[in-house]
């Protein structure tokens, strides 16, 4: 299925290196507000209060958070959990106040508003508990990028692989460095959104290195500049179909999925984004100057025929 044809291909290669610039400049951007900014962890990875609140009616989430806001509790998060009479609310650490003295505080601001709420539970959550996550979450990200490494090497050459490893790398560390610099909260919720969009960049260049392999073998006159625009021309519509349905998903949790998926889906939008720029733009711009020929993507081919010509 197409939307469209083009009949001339697009001279992508002919801008690498204004966009490996771009992309350059954008990631020493990200790594600086990464150092000088740091994340702004959510209560999952530095510790506070967890709060289960019933309400005898339909919770109005909205007025709770103008309730913690009057508190000085703007990094609060509150969400519906499980029903529209339970909500979840987690607390971050404040300094001269115990948790047990803070969620008492919530709970008689709380029942000022609503007599009617009840709190089910009240948890608190160490900083030890926090250093795990962040060494779980910190492993897990890593355990994801070897095996894309793993994966890589196996399905192409060395110059493709180390192409496409350096541009998925560069789309996770922009998603982090846009939460650095706006300071929104980072969420085990956003750690997941980075993991897939690992594997939703490295799937798109995948796609384009496919065909390129297939270029190779039908325009056998061509450069390699050539068969790179042709292959990117070539996979433009999949692209708009295949990114188009999945941001339409995603804009739909930004806009109506509430705060408990507000920045999951954020950092979906953000990875999309730049995980098209990046393997269209970044990938094989850097693949042609890590020296990317014929021999990249046939020589297993030639290997195969001739085992199977010989008796």
């Amino acid at each position: 299925m197409e939307f469209f044809r083009l009949k001339r291909d697009i001279p992508f290669m002919s801008w690498g290196r204004i966009t490996t610039t771009l992309s350059l400049i954008t990631f020493l951007l990200a790594v600086f507000f990464l150092y000088s900014r740091g994340l702004n962890f959510s209560v999952d990875f530095t510790g506070g209060t967890v709060m289960e609140v019933n309400t005898a009616g339909q919770a109005d989430l909205t007025a709770m958070r103008q309730v913690l806001e009057s508190l000085g509790l703007r990094d609060a998060n509150v969400q519906n959990f499980g029903s529209s009479h339970d909500v979840l609310i987690r607390l971050p650490l404040r300094r001269g106040m115990t948790s047990g003295a803070l969620s008492e505080q919530v709970k008689l601001a709380l029942r000022q508003r609503d007599a009617s709420v009840q709190i089910r539970r009240i948890e608190f959550v160490g900083p030890q508990v926090g250093d795990e996550l962040v060494k779980d979450g910190s492993a897990a990200l890593l355990f994801v990028s070897l095996g894309i490494v793993i994966y890589l090497s196996l399905r192409f050459k060395w110059r493709p692989a180390v192409a496409t490893i350096i541009a998925n790398l560069h789309d996770v560390v922009i998603i982090l460095g846009f939460f650095a610099f706006f300071q929104w909260e980072f969420s085990l919720s956003v750690l997941a959104a980075v993991l897939a969009v690992l594997g939703y960049s490295v799937n798109e260049s995948v796609v384009v290195f496919d065909r390129v392999r297939e270029n190779f073998r039908k325009m056998r006159g061509a450069s390699v500049s050539q068969v790179i625009d042709n292959a990117i021309t070539r996979t433009m519509s999949r692209t708009i179909i295949t990114h188009g349905c999945t941001q339409l998903m995603v804009t739909s949790m930004l806009f109506f999925g509430g705060e408990a998926l507000h920045y999951f889906a954020l950092a979906l939008t953000i990875g999309i984004l730049f995980g098209i720029y990046s393997s269209v733009l970044v990938a094989s711009p850097i693949a042609m100057a890590l020296g990317m020929t014929r021999a990249d993507f046939l020589v297993a081919d030639k290997k195969s025929a001739t085992a199977s010509e010989s008796p």
